[in-house]
C-alpha cells in the first residue's frame, strides 16, 4: 500500500482537475506574495494539470534515485522511511493543488498562513521518520562523519529527527499566531537551525567516538 499510495494521490489530483476544469477561469493564480495576494498566473490548462503532472514526475524521480546507490543494503527505502517521506511530500503538493483550484473557483483561502503550516507539517513528518533511515548517500544527514559509522548515523538521525520536529511545530504555531512576515522569518530560521545543528552534532559525535 505504501508504494500505491503516491499513485492514488496523483490520480486524485488529476481527477479533481478534470471535474472542475470547465468552471476554472482563463487564468489560474498559482503564486502569492507574503500577504496572500496573487502575483503569478498560468493559463487554465497549465494551472489545472501542472500539479498532477509534476507530482507524477517527482514520484518517478524519487523512485529511481534510491536504486542508484551502489550498496544494495543501503537504500533509503529499506525501512519504509523513504516511502513515507515521498508520500508526505506528494500529499503536501496535493493540498497545494486543492488550494489553487479552490481559489480559482472563488473560495477564500488564507494562503499566507496555510503555506508555512504545510511546510511545518512536512518537517514534522520527516522528523518522525528520519531516525528510521539506514546509512545511504541520498537522504538524511550525509556528512562524512555520519557515514563513517552506523552508530554515529543512528545518533545523528535521532537528533536530526527531534530538530526537524521542533522546527515543524514552531512553523505551524507561527503560521497560526504571527503576521506573515514574522512567520516567514521563523520558518527560515527553523529550517536553517534544523539543518545545521545535526551536521555539527554528527561531527561532535564522531570526535567523541
Amino acid at each position: 500500500m505504501r508504494r500505491r499510495y503516491p499513485l492514488i494521490l496523483v490520480a486524485i489530483a488529476a481527477l479533481l482537475s478534470v471535474v472542475v476544469y470547465s468552471r476554472l477561469p482563463e487564468r489560474v493564480a498559482v503564486h502569492w506574495d507574503l500577504h496572500g495576494n496573487p502575483n503569478g498566473w498560468m493559463p487554465r490548462a497549465a494551472g489545472a494539470f501542472f500539479a498532477p503532472v509534476f507530482m507524477f514526475v517527482l514520484w518517478q524521480f524519487m523512485r529511481v534515485v534510491p536504486r542508484l546507490d551502489p550498496r544494495a543494503d543501503g537504500t533509503p527505502g529499506a525501512s519504509g522511511a523513504y516511502e513515507a517521506i515521498v508520500a508526505a511530500t506528494l500529499l503536501v503538493l496535493l493540498v497545494v493543488h486543492v488550494v489553487v483550484l479552490a481559489i480559482a473557483l472563488g473560495y477564500d483561502v488564507p494562503v499566507a498562513r496555510l503555506a508555512p503550516a504545510l511546510v511545518g507539517a512536512l518537517l514534522v513528518v520527516i522528523g518522525v521518520v528520519l531516525p528510521r533511515t539506514q546509512p545511504n548517500r541520498w537522504i538524511g544527514v550525509r556528512t562524512p562523519w555520519a557515514l563513517s559509522s552506523a552508530d554515529v548515523w543512528a545518533r545523528t538521525h535521532r537528533f536530526a529527527g527531534r530538530c526537524l520536529t521542533v522546527a515543524g511545530v514552531a512553523s505551524i504555531v507561527a503560521a497560526a499566531l504571527l503576521p506573515p512576515v514574522l512567520t516567514l522569518s521563523v520558518l527560515v530560521a527553523a529550517i536553517v537551525a534544523a539543518t545545521l545543528a545535526p551536521v555539527l552534532y554528527s561531527w561532535l559525535t564522531s570526535r567523541r567516538r
